[in-house]
């Protein structure tokens, strides 16, 4: 897998990062939705160098230009509910993409700290050969993805994938290195090192679908 660590170098990118962080901050819902999709952003501009291009004859006004265009046929699937802000930052720049969605939560059996996660709902177009671009703000153990993607690819398997999230964390990195394809790309905003007992990323920035949406019952 090859990890593209987006805010190892320094851009406008850190504020967006330390203002989805910030436990004041996030308290406005819409700032909070409106930073993860310029995150998203910031992440589909670094992943669309990786794509393959053609030139092609653009007709002006005043005559033709070549200009090189992606000729990849991207499907963008993001995880409800808390990926929808990030997937619509992609689709901001890969407007012309088809779109997936695909349900996943943690099921706590046994009401404590043990979890599974339950796909549930999947609306997509082929996936089959097309690139995949896989949207999840909050890599923490990596389960959820590795269930999702178990999911899609019963449907057939894409030529490329892409995962795009906003924070990791390096236990959960090591997870989807060991279920993915050696040839996937991870485009990460930031990663922290721990998680706690819950398996939620530390420091992190709390659950992102609560902060995007409200909280759930």
């Amino acid at each position: 897998m090859q990890i593209h660590h987006i805010s190892e170098n320094n851009s406008i990118l850190n504020k967006f990062i330390a203002e989805i962080r910030d436990v004041t901050i996030q308290k406005d819902s819409l700032r909070f939705r409106r930073n993860i999709e310029r995150i998203g952003e910031v992440l589909g501009y670094e992943l669309s160098k990786n794509l393959s291009y053609t030139s092609k004859d653009v007709v002006t006004p005043l005559g033709i230009k070549k200009i090189n265009k992606t000729t990849n046929n991207i499907v963008l699937c993001s995880v409800l509910r808390a990926g929808l802000p990030l997937h619509q930052g992609l689709l901001n720049y890969f407007d012309d993409a088809e779109n997936a969605f695909i349900s996943a939560y943690r099921h706590h059996p046994n009401n404590d700290t043990t979890f599974e996660i339950v796909v549930e709902y999947f609306a997509a177009p082929e996936i089959a050969h097309k690139t995949l671009l896989l949207a999840d703000p909050m890599l923490a153990t990596g389960q959820s993805l590795v269930a999702v993607y178990e999911a899609i690819i019963k449907n057939g398997a894409p030529k490329e994938l892409h995962i795009v999230a906003v924070i990791a964390s390096r236990e959960g990195i090591d997870f989807i290195k060991a279920h993915f394809p050696e040839n996937t790309h991870l485009w990460i905003a930031a990663i922290d090192n721990d998680l706690n007992e819950k398996g939620y990323i530390i420091p992190g920035l709390g659950d992102a679908g609560d902060l995007s949406f409200g909280t759930k019952l």
